[in-house]
């Protein structure tokens, strides 16, 4: 695949899930493992909405429309490489393993959570079976650091690629622009994959930038840019796989724009009614990437009735079965606002410590055992 600044993005599945000559790269087992995930990542948007709207949860991230672009991206890496994922990423870590559970354990807070209940939820990071970055609120400030990782495995000798991923608003950011100049002047082994979703919470892309599209913001920084359908989970597998080909030879990042839609809020604080055209929605709604890999799976004998009715229930009840444990987890030990920072505590903090577990105690608070910081 050639890189191009055509308005045009690269395509492999048609709308009726045709894919011509093209050849495949991944194997029946990965793409129903491609399917399954997705389907996987619509469950988990379902489970969270009802709790959020419940009141058993405070916030959560719609993936609605944009699952094409994340599972294609993770299955053309390994599970080696290091992703600095934004907060619409849910299909990368679980395409590569990491279970719902340990997903919801985030969306409670809980003791379990990998961020002890630090980070809002919706902000994952895992060590195992990925490595997989704390999600960052503030726009753009991943990117760098997924350079500055990049630029660490250049200077080691391994064989890594680092994947940032962002949305056409954090172009606008100051990290943006920062990541790129040194990505391009270090020929760093980084993918900068910009999920152009049509929208930076209520701005509209159009009003993002007065260049054409995003793909060719990467030639101010010698970086090739290339835009691709988001909503094809073949072309993303294609466009990132080619990337990370020559991020390991040693020629540097790549800029992708994966043109998509977000089909629901930005958050499940938003209303799109009140700035998203129904006519567009609807536009959008018939190129949805389920129903467009569907197809692909169905032409290649892949999907059947029984397929999907498996497929389904093993998700709706994964993900149900997550969100009930989860939930009976109890909540992070008082002492962990003050663990993980320092190897020693210093006495500032410790008698900070010792204050509240007495509070704790004189208040009657179960977390606090018998009023002793055990820090």
């Amino acid at each position: 695949m050639q890189t191009t600044q055509s308005t045009e993005p690269f395509r492999v599945i048609s709308g009726d899930g045709s894919v011509g000559n093209h050849q495949v790269a991944l194997t029946d087992e990965q793409l129903v493992h491609c399917y399954r995930t997705m389907l996987t990542v619509r469950a988990f948007d379902d489970v969270c909405m009802k709790l959020q709207r419940s009141g058993r949860i405070g916030f959560s991230v719609p993936n609605k429309g944009v699952e094409a672009c994340q599972v294609g991206a993770a299955s053309a890496l390994r599970q080696t490489d290091f992703f600095f994922p934004s907060y619409r990423d849910f299909g990368m870590a679980l395409y590569h393993g990491v279970q719902p559970v340990e997903m919801m354990h985030n969306m409670f807070g809980n003791a379990k959570d990998s961020a002890l209940g630090r980070q809002m939820p919706v902000h994952f990071s895992f060590v195992e079976p990925i490595k997989f970055f704390s999600i960052s609120s503030p726009i753009g400030t991943h990117l760098p650091q997924a350079v500055g990782a990049a630029r660490a495995f250049q200077m080691r000798g391994e064989d890594h690629v680092a994947l940032v991923s962002f949305g056409d608003g954090g172009t606008s950011s100051l990290g943006f622009h920062s990541a790129l100049n040194f990505a391009g002047v270090w020929k760093a082994p980084v993918i900068f994959l910009c999920q152009n979703n049509g929208w930076a919470i209520s701005c509209p892309a159009e009003e993002q930038t007065a260049s054409d599209g995003f793909a060719i913001k990467g030639q101010a920084y010698g970086v090739p840019g290339i835009k691709v359908d988001g909503n094809d989970v073949l072309a993303m597998h294609q466009a990132v796989s080619e990337a990370a080909e020559r991020a390991r030879r040693g020629e540097g990042p790549t800029l992708i724009e994966a043109v998509t839609y977000r089909m629901g809020g930005h958050s499940t604080s938003d209303d799109p009614s009140k700035y998203v055209p129904k006519e567009i929605l609807d536009q959008w709604a018939e190129k949805d990437p389920v129903q467009r890999f569907q197809s692909f799976l169905k032409q290649k004998g892949l999907w059947s009735e029984s397929l999907e009715a498996d497929l389904t229930r093993e998700a709706t009840e994964g993900i149900s079965a997550a969100a009930k444990e989860a939930e009976a987890t109890g909540a992070p030990g008082l002492e962990t606002i003050f663990s993980d920072v320092y190897a020693e505590l210093p006495a500032h903090l410790r008698a900070q410590g010792e204050a509240a577990f007495d509070l704790a105690r004189r208040k009657g608070s179960a977390d606090a055992g018998d009023g002793a910081f055990p820090l």
